[in-house]
């Protein structure tokens, strides 16, 4: 299947212990639930709980000093969040998960600084947990296992140690697409200061130099609550999408068509088509839909930014629901 890795037992996989690269400590290591071992204490991350309550205690604070900002200022911030999904959606998902298209040097430098933004893990471990999350969707090599729960998919998982099976299979990936890339080295070397700097410092600093925005309502509104709901909205991806929603392409996998989530996710909501036929660069089978990410690649293709873009046919699409889906679309 074009995009999604297979196994390998070849490849120079990085230590297990690395750390989330979303201020957080990993949930990675030896200590996590044992197989089997349902109903079981969990190793809880405590680091990642504090510092996930402090940050959503701040954006829950942040709402207070919207009145109180300018209008610039709002206007930024959701410009920062736009900015921040393209690096995940169009950069890390579609393009280094799935290799759904090809992008030339400055439009990979583009999403790479833009997925610094968003803080979500840097490339190479983000592409790699997503082909975990692919390969074995919902199993225990799953690393956001929804059938685990609503809370454990969302930002549970975050919480306690990973379970074996997703350090074990994770190792087994084929990352070195990942590796060759030099892009992808440079940020992860450089990842914590480049999230410094992107997540933080240039959202927060922009509205005080050049409109005059004080520098809390700044931080508060463009960094905290910005990068919350920015993260929120991912989670959903991994949440909501495997629960709520109908099954048109395979009604035999738990990944939904959630509109709202789309909504949100700038085009990610279609999972029910996007984990039938990962390799779409649209991840949805409607281009017309709301798919911003779709239309910026549309756009960079446009500009001979990004070539080859990859998509189902419209026969393997009907044929797909004709066996498998659920008959609602």
């Amino acid at each position: 299947m074009p995009g999604p890795a297979t196994d390998a037992g070849k490849i120079p996989f990085c230590d297990a212990k690395e750390e989330i690269r979303a201020g957080l400590e990993s949930s990675e290591g030896g200590g996590g639930e044992r197989p089997g071992a349902r109903g079981q204490r969990q190793n809880i991350v405590w680091r990642n709980v504090v510092l996930m309550s402090l940050l959503h205690l701040g954006a829950v604070y942040s709402l207070v000093l919207i009145p109180k900002a300018k209008p610039l200022t709002l206007l930024w911030a959701y410009f920062c969040f736009l900015l921040a999904a393209l690096g995940v959606t169009a950069g890390a998902h579609r393009l280094w998960s799935h290799r759904s298209y090809k992008a030339k040097l400055p439009l990979r430098i583009f999403l790479a600084v833009a997925n610094s933004m968003a803080f979500q893990n840097d490339i190479f471990e983000w592409s790699r947990d997503h082909r975990a999350h692919h390969k074995y969707s919902e199993t225990d090599a799953d690393p956001h296992n929804a059938r685990r729960g609503f809370f454990f998919s969302h930002i549970g998982w975050l919480f306690v140690r990973k379970h074996p099976d997703v350090i074990e299979k994770g190792r087994k990936l084929d990352v070195t697409d990942l590796l060759a890339d030099p892009v992808v080295r440079i940020q992860r070397k450089y990842y914590k200061i480049s999230v410094v700097l992107m997540c933080f410092a240039v959202p927060t600093l922009v509205p005080w130099y050049i409109w005059g925005e004080s520098l809390w309502n700044s931080y508060f509104l463009a960094s905290i609550l910005r990068y919350t709901i920015s993260l929120n909205v991912a989670w959903l991806v991994n949440s909501a999408a495997h629960m709520y929603g109908n099954r048109p392409y395979d009604k035999h996998i738990s990944p939904r068509q959630n509109p709202l989530v789309a909504l949100g996710a700038i085009g990610e909501g279609f999972h029910n088509y996007h984990h039938t036929f990962p390799f779409d660069y649209s991840a949805s089978e409607f281009g017309l839909n709301f798919n911003p990410t779709t239309w910026f690649i549309d756009l960079m293709c446009w500009l001979g930014l990004a070539t080859d873009r990859k998509r189902a046919t419209k026969p393997m699409i009907e044929a797909r629901k004709a066996r498998t889906g659920d008959s609602s679309a």
